[in-house]
């Protein structure tokens, strides 16, 4: 766990931090500039100010509350999203609830992940490390049960052709399959017996076929297309 945030980066990781609550934020402002390798952007108390200040900072990873007054979670995620320039910055939203469908408007919208906010500070920084590092899932399982209790999929069996996965190759669909039920890239890639090197190749090339903006994304159209269906065996 240390291991990863030894500093050895060639510039730290920069967090803008979004929440309206004056107490968590602050409390969150002082875990970054804590930690070796973060650095914080700015702080949000709104998701408006949240957009203003994305622009601006061109931050690599904005912490997201979901529930705020005025311009929530999920628009602002939206519009930081929309109006990034190349890369855009990772979100992960934070929220009180694992099972949230305000969390699964932002990941449509989005976001690259979710964490919960009684995460412990560890949890945390390696989460912000991991959404960084393009591990755009951090909690597949959590995600999974998300997803599955928030999307309406289409009828057929789990193994048949999805409708609007037409692009993607055999392979890239049994990939995005095993993702979207939960799997890590090692854990996909022990199953189909090929390197994560690889499996990351294949979900980095679905993305760009289905023009998605992250992994978790990805996951959503899975479910969405009937490619995968809640409570199918992993």
């Amino acid at each position: 766990m240390t291991d990863t945030f030894t500093g050895d980066e060639a510039r730290p990781i920069r967090v803008l931090v979004v929440d309206d609550q004056f107490l968590v934020r602050s409390g969150l402002v002082a875990l970054l500039r804590a930690a070796p390798g973060m650095e914080v952007a700015g702080e949000a108390a709104d998701g408006a100010e949240a957009v203003a200040l994305a622009a601006k900072t061109r931050p690599d990873v904005v912490l997201m509350d979901i529930r705020m007054p005025g311009t929530n979670g999920i628009e602002a995620t939206r519009r930081i999203l929309a109006e990034a320039s190349d890369p855009a910055p990772r979100v992960l939203v934070l929220t009180t609830f694992d099972l949230d469908d305000y969390v699964y408007g932002a990941l449509r919208a989005g976001a690259s992940g979710f964490l919960l906010k009684d995460a412990g500070p560890e949890r945390l920084l390696a989460a912000v490390a991991a959404v960084h590092g393009g591990d755009a899932l951090f909690a597949p399982a959590v995600t999974r049960r998300l997803v599955e209790a928030f999307t309406r999929t289409a009828d057929g069996p789990p193994g048949a052709a999805a409708p609007g996965l037409a692009a993607l190759t055999a392979r890239e669909q049994e990939v995005l399959r095993l993702v979207a039920r939960g799997l890590t890239n090692g854990e996909a890639a022990d199953r189909l017996f090929i390197s994560e090197a690889t499996v990351k190749t294949h979900l980095n090339r679905t993305m760009t076929k289905l023009g998605l903006a992250s992994r978790a994304q990805a996951v959503v159209v899975a479910y969405e297309t009937g490619l995968v269906t809640p409570g199918s065996a992993s």
